[in-house]
């Protein structure tokens, strides 16, 4: 279970408690906590985290199975994710499922977040604890594949694919469509 966040001190102090790449993914957290509502901070983390998610993907494809780079880019871009369908993608591009633990941590941010766009009204203490899940979620997807492939969607991310030869655009749409992302 993750840890209860009970004042926006204590969200900062977890925030400064991160990792250096989740501190860096997420620079704008202090600022917007400090000067914002914490609903802003909520919006822009989860910004972040579908960002993180599609680079996940991005460069899952092109480290591990190679594909050529912009026909890989141009598949996650076009690609409609829900939820589900991200974690199908995941486990078939990681060969790994998402972290359990990860996994229901964010389903209770994400609850929270659907609420907050939708205009409905959580409590700070909701707020502040799925702006620490998305923190955790990251943490935990970044050290899942950072052990099984050295790869770390939130984070530095130069040098990704490494030096090895990608397949060409024909093979690698191919490869894509396998993988169950929709592209023609």
């Amino acid at each position: 279970m993750a840890t209860q966040i009970k004042s926006k001190a204590g969200l900062k102090k977890a925030y400064a408690n991160s990792s250096s790449e989740i501190r860096d993914y997420f620079p704008h957290i202090p600022e917007l906590l400090e000067n914002f509502p914490m609903e802003v901070c909520l919006a822009y983390v989860f910004y972040r985290l579908e960002l993180g998610q599609n680079m996940a993907l991005y460069t899952g494809v092109v480290r591990i199975h190679r594909v050529e780079a912009s026909l890989a880019r141009s598949a996650v871009s076009i690609q409609h994710l829900t939820r589900e369908h991200f974690d199908e993608l995941y486990q078939k591009i990681f060969s790994i499922k998402v972290p359990k633990t990860a996994k229901l941590d964010l389903e209770g941010a994400q609850k929270t977040r659907d609420r907050i766009m939708h205009g409905k009204r959580e409590s700070d203490d909701q707020v502040r604890n799925a702006i620490a899940r998305v923190l955790e979620y990251a943490e935990e997807i970044n050290s899942q594949l950072d052990e099984k492939h050295k790869l770390k969607p939130f984070g530095y991310l130069k040098g990704f694919a490494g030096r090895g030869r990608k397949l060409d655009k024909q093979t690698s749409r191919f490869v894509l469509k396998g993988i169950g992302f929709g592209i023609a």
